[in-house]
C-alpha cells in the first residue's frame, strides 16, 4: 500500500510536454564558417541586437544554493562591441556609420549616403554569403581539434560560439566527482532486484532527489510485468547419472544463481562443448561431425554473444539444455589480482528480446486485459549458469574429438575435447525450478522543458535495479544520471534555457531485459519518433578508465566525434579522449554497433530513435558484472580510487553531446550515414552478381533504392546547409525530417508483435541486412543451403524499406520519381 502511494498506478493520462505553440526566442547564430572578409551578418547583429538577452530561467545562485534554488530572471551577456574589437580585427561598418553621424552632423547628406551604402552592402553580402559567419572565442581544451558534425553545418557550431562555450564551461564547473562516488556507494550497498524492499527504498530516494532539483516536471509511471525468480520451494539442480538413470553424483550449485526466463523442467543427456556458442562455433562442430542434438551444451561466457543468443543457438541446433560458465581465459579468476574465484557463476537473462516476454509488442501497463501471448524469444530448453569449477568437473570427463586450438580455455586439468560422451558412460541431468511472478515496476522521470521546441526530447536513462550489489550494473549509471540532472538543473537556475526538452529517467527491471524502458517505449511508440531526438543509455558506463567504446546509431557518430575532442581523458591528463585514441590506433575504433543487451538497443532497433551507450573499460576485463561481487570497493580497486574522476569524465562526455542537441538550431545528426552502410552490401552483391543472375535473381532493385536514398539524404543536407536557419519555421521543418530518419529504417512489412526489432540495420529477423548478408554468404560457403525463394523475400523486404526511407526523405510525393524495373 505504501509503495502504491509513492508510485501511483499509470491510470492518469500521460504528462506530455506543452505543445509547440509559444513564440520563438531566437539567439544570434554564430555558427557559420568564419569569413575573413567583411561579413554583413556582423553588421546586422550589431545594428539590431542589444548586448544582452534576457532568459526566463532563474538568476545566478551561489554554489551552496544550486541543489534547490528559486526561479528568477537573469541576463546572459553576449558579445558587446568592445569585446568584438578586442577579439581581433573586424570590419565594423557600424563604427564607421557612427563616426560619420557624430563627426559630421552638419553634413546630413553624407549621413544619408552612408546609410544607403550600408543598406546596399548589406543586401549584397546577404545574397552572397547567406548568413555564413562564424567567429569562435572559445578557448580551452580541444579548441583546435573541434570539427563540425552531422547535419548541422550551420548553427551546430553556433554551437561552438561564445554562448555554447560559456555553457560548456558552466557544466564543467558544476559537475562534481564526490557526488558520483557517493551515489554509487549508496546504490550498491545491497542487492536490489525489482519488487524488493531495498529496490523500493532506492526508487523512493531517487524520486526524492529528482524533486529536490525542482525541475519543470517530475513523475512516476507504474506497471506490472511478469518476471522470473528461483523457486523457494524447490531448488534447481545438476547431477551425474549412470546408464540406468540413477544419480551417481550431485554437483553443488548456488541457489541464487539462475538465468531469468529459462525454460523450467528436467533434461538428461550427454555433454557437448561449444566454445562461446556463436553461430560459427556450431557450424564448426557440425563440420567436425559432432552434433548437439539431444545433448546438454556447455558454453563460455563472452565471445560477443549474450546468454540469450547462446541458448537460442543451442536450441536451434537441437540441444536439450544449456550450461554457461566463466572461463579464466575470458574473466580473470585470480582473487589475488582482483579476479573471480572459481566458485562464482555469472547470471544473465536468456530472453532473446527485451521487455515483458508475456506482452510482446504492446505495453504491460495492465496486461490482464490482454490475451496470454508469449514472446517468440523465450527459450524452450532449460539453462543454468555454472562456475568454472563445475565446468572443469564436467569437461574433464568428456571423450570425443579434440577441440580446435582457439577453443582451449584455461580450466585447470581439462584436456579440451568436444564430447558428447563421458569416458565413464555417465550423463548429466539438469533441473531448473524457476517461477513466474507479477512485479510492480516503477519508472521515475524528471524533465527540463525546452523554450523553443519543448515537444522534442533528448532522453538520458539508466537502469536502477540489480540482482546483486550492481556497482557497475546499476550504480554508475544511476550516479551519472543524477549528477547530470543536478548539473543541468543548476545551469537552468543560472540562466541556461535549453531549446529542446531534457528528460532524465530511472528505469526498473533492467536485469530482466530492459523491461521498464521497453514497456515505456511500447506504450508511446506511435509518438516517440515525432518527439524523441536521441537517447543516451548510461548503463555500465564505467568498467575501467582507459579505453572508450561507443555502441551507437550511425546518426550520432559526428556528434560523438566532436565531443571526444572537447573532453579530457580520465586517465591521461592533458590529453583529450580523441587525441589519446589517435595515439592508440585511431578514434574510429571507439565506434561500435549496438548490441542486444545494451540499454540503448531497444530505442533504435524497436522504436527507431537514435541511441548510444558509452563504456570506459580496461584491457583486462572487469570480471564482476552480474555476480554477487560487483561492489563499489572492487570497482574502486580496478580504477585505483578514481571512480569519481572517471564518472565525471563520462558525465562530461554525455553532457557535451546533450548540450549540442538542446542548443543547436538544427539537430547535428549525420543523415547520410546509412548510405555508406548499404553501399557495403552493394559491394557484396556485386561479387555474387553472376551467380545471382544465373538463378534469376537481380540486385538491381536494391542498387536503385540505395542510389535514391543516397541522393535524397545528400539533397536534404544541401538544402539544410543553404537555408536561413534563423527562421523558426524553416528550422522546425528540417528538424522534423531529421528526427524521422532512424524511424524510416523500421520495416513496415513485419509484425511488431512477432518481430519487435524491426530496424533493417540493427534489428533481428529475416528482414535485416545481417540476415541478407549471411544468406548471401551461403552461395560461397554452402551453396546447397542457399534458398532462392527465401533470399528473394529477404531482398524485397530490405529493398522496399530502403526505398521507403528514400521516398520519405525526399518529402512531398510530387518530388518522388518512381522507378520501374
Amino acid at each position: 500500500m505504501e509503495a502504491k502511494q509513492t508510485f501511483p498506478d499509470l491510470s492518469r493520462p500521460f504528462q506530455t510536454f506543452p505543445d509547440f505553440s509559444r513564440p520563438f526566442q531566437t539567439f544570434p547564430d554564430l555558427s557559420r564558417p568564419f569569413l575573413p572578409a567583411c561579413s554583413m551578418d556582423l553588421l546586422t547583429a550589431q545594428l539590431t541586437q542589444s548586448s544582452s538577452v534576457s532568459l526566463p530561467r532563474s538568476a545566478e545562485v551561489s554554489d551552496e544554493e544550486e541543489e534547490v534554488g528559486g526561479r528568477q530572471g537573469v541576463e546572459l551577456r553576449f558579445v558587446t562591441l568592445e569585446e568584438e574589437q578586442e577579439a581581433g580585427p573586424m570590419c565594423d561598418i557600424r563604427a564607421l556609420v557612427l563616426r560619420y553621424c557624430h563627426g559630421y552632423r552638419r553634413g546630413c547628406g553624407l549621413c544619408v549616403c552612408a546609410v544607403v551604402m550600408v543598406t546596399a552592402a548589406f543586401l549584397l553580402a546577404f545574397a552572397v554569403f547567406s548568413g555564413r559567419y562564424h567567429c569562435s572565442l572559445l578557448g580551452g581544451l580541444g579548441q583546435g581539434e573541434e570539427q563540425q558534425g552531422g547535419g548541422a553545418n550551420s548553427p551546430a557550431e553556433g554551437g561552438a560560439g561564445p554562448y555554447l562555450g560559456e555553457l560548456r564551461e558552466m557544466m564543467r564547473r558544476l559537475l562534481q566527482d564526490e557526488d558520483i562516488h557517493n551515489t554509487v556507494s549508496r546504490v550498491s550497498r545491497a542487492d536490489h532486484p525489482p519488487g524488493s524492499s531495498e529496490g523500493t527504498a532506492l526508487a523512493s530516494e531517487i524520486l526524492r532527489r529528482f524533486r529536490l532539483l525542482q525541475m519543470d516536471h517530475t513523475w512516476t509511471e507504474s506497471l506490472y510485468a511478469t518476471l522470473q525468480f528461483p523457486s523457494r520451494a524447490q531448488r534447481s539442480s545438476l547431477h551425474l547419472v549412470d546408464s540406468a538413470g540413477l544419480v551417481s553424483e550431485q554437483i553443488p550449485l548456488n541457489p541464487s544463481d539462475f538465468c531469468p526466463f529459462s525454460a523450467t523442467g528436467n533434461y538428461t543427456g550427454g555433454v557437448v562443448y561449444a566454445n562461446y556458442g556463436r553461430p560459427e562455433d556450431f557450424n564448426l562442430l557440425r563440420s567436425l561431425g559432432v552434433s548437439a542434438v539431444g545433448h546438454v551444451v556447455v558454453m563460455r561466457v563472452g565471445g560477443g554473444v549474450s546468454f540469450a543468443e547462446k541458448v537460442w543457438l543451442a536450441e536451434r541446433n537441437g540441444a536439450g539444455g544449456a550450461l554457461i560458465y566463466p572461463d579464466p581465459a575470458d574473466l580473470p579468476q585470480d582473487p589475488r589480482r582482483l579476479g573471480l574465484n572459481s566458485h562464482t557463476a555469472v547470471s544473465e537473462h536468456v530472453h532473446l528480446g527485451s521487455g515483458d516476454p508475456f506482452t510482446p509488442g504492446f505495453p504491460s501497463f495492465n496486461h490482464t486485459k490482454f490475451p496470454p501471448i508469449q514472446s517468440s524469444g523465450l527459450p524452450l530448453i532449460p539453462a543454468l549458469p555454472i562456475t568454472a569449477t563445475v565446468a572443469a568437473k564436467l569437461l574433464s570427463q568428456l571423450s570425443g574429438p579434440s577441440c580446435p586450438p582457439s577453443w582451449r580455455g584455461r580450466l585447470p586439468y581439462v584436456r579440451c575435447v568436444l564430447g558428447p560422451e563421458f569416458s565413464s558412460g555417465r550423463r548429466v541431468q539438469m533441473a531448473v525450478h524457476n517461477v513466474m511472478t507479477p512485479v510492480l515496476l516503477n519508472n521515475i522521470f524528471s524533465s527540463l522543458e525546452g523554450r523553443v521546441e519543448p515537444d522534442q526530447y533528448i532522453i538520458l536513462g539508466a537502469q536502477r535495479d540489480s540482482l546483486g550489489p550492481g556497482a557497475v550494473k546499476s550504480g554508475v549509471g544511476t550516479a551519472i544520471l543524477l549528477e547530470l540532472a543536478r548539473t543541468f538543473a543548476a545551469m537552468a537556475r543560472k540562466g541556461f534555457s535549453p531549446r529542446r526538452s531534457l528528460l532524465f529517467v530511472s528505469w526498473d527491471a533492467g536485469d530482466f531485459g530492459n523491461v521498464g524502458a521497453t514497456e515505456w517505449l511500447e506504450g508511446y511508440l506511435s509518438m516517440l519518433h515525432l518527439k524523441a531526438v536521441a537517447y543516451f543509455s548510461l548503463d555500465q558506463t564505467i568498467m575501467g578508465d582507459d579505453v572508450l567504446s561507443a555502441y551507437t546509431s550511425p546518426l550520432l557518430v559526428d556528434l560523438l566525434d566532436a565531443a571526444i575532442k572537447q573532453v579530457e581523458h580520465p586517465k591521461h591528463a592533458g590529453q583529450t579522449i580523441y587525441s589519446q585514441a589517435e595515439r592508440e590506433g585511431g578514434s574510429w575504433r571507439i565506434m561500435k554497433p549496438l548490441y542486444l543487451n545494451s540499454g540503448a538497443y531497444s530505442f533504435t532497433a524497436f522504436a527507431g530513435v537514435p541511441a548510444m551507450e558509452l563504456r570506459f573499460t580496461e584491457e583486462r576485463a572487469y570480471p564482476f558484472v552480474n555476480t554477487p561481487y560487483d561492489s563499489v570497493s572492487r570497482l574502486q580497486e580496478v580504477l585505483g580510487g578514481r571512480l569519481g574522476v572517471t564518472g565525471r569524465s563520462a558525465g562530461e562526455l554525455v553532457g557535451e553531446m546533450v548540450l549540442r542537441l538542446v542548443h543547436d538550431h538544427i539537430l547535428p545528426l549525420r543523415i547520410t550515414s546509412y548510405a555508406q552502410t548499404v553501399l557495403q552490401l552493394s559491394a557484396q552483391l556485386n561479387k555474387h552478381s553472376a551467380e545471382l543472375q544465373s538463378r534469376g535473381l537481380s540486385p538491381q532493385w536494391l542498387f536503385s533504392a540505395r542510389g535514391d536514398y543516397s541522393r535524397a539524404a545528400e539533397t536534404l543536407q544541401r538544402a539544410i546547409d543553404y537555408s536561413d536557419l534563423h527562421d523558426p519555421t524553416t528550422a522546425r521543418f528540417y528538424n522534423t525530417r531529421i528526427m524521422k530518419v532512424e524511424y524510416y529504417f523500421l520495416s513496415q512489412y513485419v509484425s511488431v508483435m512477432e518481430t519487435p526489432f524491426r530496424h533493417v540495420i540493427h534489428g533481428r529477423g529475416n528482414h535485416t541486412l545481417s540476415a541478407l548478408t549471411e544468406h548471401l554468404a551461403l552461395l560461397t560457403s554452402d551453396p546447397g543451403r542457399f534458398n532462392e525463394s527465401r533470399f528473394r523475400r529477404q531482398l524485397a523486404l530490405f529493398t522496399w524499406t530502403l526505398q521507403g526511407a528514400a521516398n520519405a526523405l525526399r518529402g512531398d510525393v510530387w518530388s518522388i520519381h518512381t522507378h520501374t524495373h
